[in-house]
């Protein structure tokens, strides 16, 4: 079973937790042989009913009541030495045991970690993040609960059985059948337990999943519920979700609550037998009282050996199957690995970089459509190269090929000629900034996400990164200033906030090469006219790749390509595209005029004017930058893609 192969892992300690166990059930063991020699010694023995003898006693001076106590103290005194022996192993091989099963949930947690940091976001989609939380949390919670039972109950019920039929035998064997009869039983009731309920739990453990899936995605979502008055939907289908579970894990908890009812009349009935039985021979002349109860006592611990190891198996099901599930994740090699014999490579930004695309394809699913198709151009060091195109084009699909989140399918994308695979993960992303197009921050202070970039960076460095990303003058504002404390996620911030400290997150790293994801379009226009201003002298030397939806975003670029369905549909400036792209020239008249088409920006010019489509786009005289006063970023924003 695989949780008996995590147990392998700590030979040493299970090792020491069986010595423990083999040293109490010895102590245990004894307690019925002292009983039945106090009973058939020191009770029915000790006292003699012939009187004649008696009087022979009292003759020669001897009192036999002496005698008597101080055999029945001698052999309690042994009773008690064995009990306390026993509670004390019993501890040290629960404390062990504990301290065993808390070392694999560690090791377990650990490795799946950095399994899971190691995957692309192929091997996340594959497994979903939901499931993954799963794996993480409960099924290593179990495996480890699991771990320390093994130890504590399912090694020494062997133990403790094994004594207990040695000591059946040596106390009388001919009432050894009862005992066998009685286990045979009790392993039937298991085998049949187990052929019903161990496909269950392999169920199970995928509806949690998917009871963790709805719940996750619900939350996420909670303000598109809302909005559309869906909350009777969600709640129909995380009941549908709830209620299969509760079926399956009812079905399985009826089915092992079958077995304890069973084992308790297994054993009241080998209770009964033995007595009976006994009775017959202690009738006889053929067994003595003390023996007929220690061989109770005998025929109890075999059947209680049994009746934990049916309690465990109660969770070694679901604890195997959970064992499966962490097993398929650590067996998972990712799709993006290191070489063995990386090429290294510069971080820092005073080279550039220079960033190739040679006829590459991709697709995210061996059987799904191409996301990118043929694709070949060039980011010349120093220059800003944007990528627009309609939505899903495979705009931001450029973007993770570059930072090796996915490899390419054919086709190769490389850094001043470098096939990124020949390169360490680490190595090729630290010459980049990246600024994805959600952004997110993490919990702590501005100053800790910031410095998530650059973990060198000092206070000016991190004031300077700010102040490109036109972030430092409401980070002064708020209470504590850079010390200002963030949200999970950055859910305390609005989300032009957050998006423009993500962009001085990159900005701090000085990196080659700066990859924005769309992220200019959750700012307002006046907020991205000034960011575009600022980022000439700041990323001087470092290529920028701009990936956008808005056409006045990337006017100023040295080069622009534009994509139509996973294809390269034109390569230029802006003028060169107008002329000969016809994909390009609607997209820029679907956004802009044609007088301000004929006059774009300039690089380096006065980016923070805006054009008069910004300020008049409906030709109502009403200034575009006048209602964003007031308003938070996203309406601003919304307003401007209006």
């Amino acid at each position: 079973m695989g949780v008996i192969r995590f147990l392998g892992q700590h030979k040493g300690a299970v090792a020491l937790v069986m010595l423990l166990l083999l040293l109490k059930a010895g102590c245990e063991l004894a307690i019925p042989v002292l009983t039945s020699q106090i009973v058939d010694v020191g009770i029915a023995q000790s006292g003699v009913e012939d009187l004649d003898v008696l009087a022979g006693y009292k003759a020669a001076g001897v009192d036999l009541f002496p005698i008597q106590m101080a055999y029945l103290l001698r052999i309690g005194g042994l009773m008690l030495l064995a009990a306390a022996g026993s509670m004390v192993l019993d501890v040290a091989a629960g404390f062990v045991s504990a301290r065993t099963g808390a070392k694999i949930g560690r090791d377990l947690r650990r490795r799946l970690f950095a399994r899971v940091v190691a995957f692309s976001d192929a091997e996340i989609n594959r497994f979903s993040a939901a499931s993954l939380i799963t794996r993480g949390t409960n099924d290593v919670t179990l495996i480890q609960n699991v771990c320390t039972m093994v130890m504590r109950m399912v090694l020494y019920a062997p133990i403790l059985a094994i004594g207990g039929v040695v000591m059946v035998m040596v106390t009388n064997p001919q009432l050894g059948w009862i005992v066998v009869l009685a286990v045979a039983v009790v392993f039937t009731v298991i085998a049949v337990l187990f052929r019903f309920t161990l496909p269950r739990f392999k169920i199970m453990q995928t509806l949690i999943d998917r009871v963790n899936l709805v719940a996750r995605e619900m939350l996420n979502g909670l303000s598109v519920v809302r909005a559309f008055n869906r909350e009777g939907f969600e709640e129909n289908r995380f009941d549908a979700a709830s209620r299969k579970l509760r079926d399956t894990q009812l079905f399985t908890n009826r089915a092992m609550a079958f077995m304890m009812p069973t084992m308790m009349l297994v054993m009241n009935l080998t209770s009964v037998a033995i007595v009976w039985f006994g009775a017959q021979g202690v009738a006889a002349g053929t067994m003595q009282t003390g023996d007929l109860i220690a061989f109770i006592t005998y025929a109890m611990v075999i059947i209680m050996g049994c009746l934990i190891m049916g309690m465990v198996s109660i969770m070694l099901p679901r604890a195997d199957v959970a064992a499966q599930r962490l097993s398929e994740v650590l067996a998972t090699e990712p799709t993006v690995r290191d070489p063995e014999a990386p090429i290294h490579v510069r971080s820092d930004a005073a080279s550039g970089a220079r960033i190739a695309f040679d006829d590459v394809s991709f697709r995210y699913t061996d059987d799904g459509d191409p996301a990118l198709s043929h694709v070949s151009f060039t980011a010349e060091p120093g220059t800003t190269l944007a990528i627009v195109g309609p939505t899903g084009s495979g705009k931001s699909t450029i973007v993770k090929l570059i930072e090796r989140f996915y490899d390419p399918t054919e086709g190769a994308v490389t850094l001043n000629g470098a096939d990124l695979r020949e390169l360490s993960q680490a190595d090729l992303r630290a010459c980049f900034g990246y600024v994805p197009q959600k952004a997110f921050l993490f919990e702590g202070t501005v100053e800790s996400n910031i410095a998530y970039g650059d973990e060198n960076a000092d206070e000016a460095a991190i004031r300077g990164a700010l102040k490109v990303a036109c972030a430092l003058d409401f980070v002064e504002a708020r209470e504590g200033g850079l010390s200002a404390p963030i949200a999970q996620g950055g859910d305390n911030v609005s989300g032009g906030q957050r998006q423009r400290l993500a962009m001085a997150r990159a900005l701090v790293r000085r990196p080659r090469a700066y990859l924005f994801d769309d992220c200019f379009s959750a700012l307002d226009y006046a907020t991205d006219a000034r960011v575009r201003a600022a980022l000439p002298a700041w990323a001087a030397g470092s290529t920028v790749i701009l990936v956008a939806q808005r056409i006045s975003t990337v006017l100023a670029a040295d080069r622009i390509v534009v994509l139509d369905e996973g294809r390269v549909a034109g390569v230029g400036t802006h003028g060169e595209l107008m002329e000969s792209c016809p994909e390009y020239r609607e997209i820029a008249l679907s956004q802009l005029t044609e007088e301000e088409l004929a006059d774009p920006i300039p690089v380096g010019g006065d980016l923070g004017r805006p054009s008069s489509s910004e300020i008049d786009p409906l030709g109502e005289g009403e200034p575009r930058f006048a209602p964003t006063e007031g308003k938070t970023e996203e309406e601003a924003a919304e307003g401007g893609a209006r």
